[in-house]
């Protein structure tokens, strides 16, 4: 039988008989998971293993994912798509390098479709797949928690102010538009926490994407549905003064943000 990548890794270390490689290759195969969740799961490896004897074999750095601390972890650089998609987290960015968490050392379409959306080159950090998973999941959760906490606390702090009487009364006489004066809202709030210099609406067929421009790069922050694209653009236009009908023509507007006991943001 002829094995390759981390499967022959793991033969050629002792941890498992060719086989049973092959056997637990085709039951991961058969219930569409990845070898090493299938491995680590059935606990026929441990992911400690599996990671230990992967970084001597591939000459990969290994990290142990429990001493780091989330909350200093990059965010807004790689989609919490792709992180789900191929289990990869980014750990830290020095320069032009991005370096990104894997139990897999094979994976070299999470490297590729990274350093595609983020005009990074990519490096691996190898680490334990338990760990990894459990990281994982408490970053994206961080991130959705920020996220709640800004609109819970932040936005009751504000006034804004740039558009007309309508615009700034919104958000108590139309319900049905609360959730979005409440979204946009956040989004700029966001780009300023961030240091944001631009932010793009990309409205596209059958998607809706916004991404935050900082020192040079872009970033995906956000993909609400596209049905409701137009109502996020009209509403940024009725904050900024603009003709919501205007389509064609670009236009100027401006939006001013006092968070209270803090000076205008403009």
């Amino acid at each position: 039988m002829q094995f390759s990548g981390l499967l022959k890794c793991i033969i050629k270390e002792g941890l498992l008989t060719e086989a049973d490689a092959q056997a637990h290759s085709d039951a991961a195969k058969k219930s569409k998971t990845p070898l090493i969740s299938y491995l680590v799961n059935d606990k026929h490896i441990s992911a400690t293993t599996i990671a230990t004897h992967a970084a001597t074999e591939f000459g990969l750095p290994f990290f142990d994912l429990s001493a780091v601390d989330k909350s200093i972890l990059p965010s807004g650089l790689v989609s919490e798509k792709l992180i789900r998609k191929h289990r990869a987290l980014p750990l830290f960015k020095r320069g032009n390098r991005l370096f990104i968490a894997l139990s897999d050392p094979t994976n070299f379409q999470a490297l590729d479709d990274i350093k595609f959306h983020t005009r990074l080159n990519t490096e691996t950090i190898l680490v334990e797949e338990d760990k990894l998973v459990a990281a994982i999941d408490s970053f994206l959760e961080a991130a959705d928690t920020s996220m709640t906490d800004l609109l819970d606390t932040d936005l009751d702090n504000i006034e804004l102010s740039g558009g007309d009487e309508e615009a700034k009364d919104e958000v108590n006489s139309d319900i049905d538009d609360a959730p979005i004066v409440r979204f946009v809202n956040k989004i700029l709030l966001d780009a300023i926490k961030k240091g944001a210099s631009d932010i793009h609406l990309e409205p596209y067929e059958k998607t809706f994407r916004i991404r935050f421009r900082s020192d040079g790069m872009l970033s995906e922050v956000a993909s609400p549905p596209s049905n409701i694209a137009n109502r996020i653009i009209s509403r940024i236009k009725v904050m900024s003064k603009m003709d919501i009908a205007e389509r064609r023509v670009p236009q100027d507007g401006r939006i001013k943000m006092t968070p209270k006991s803090c000076k205008p943001l403009f």
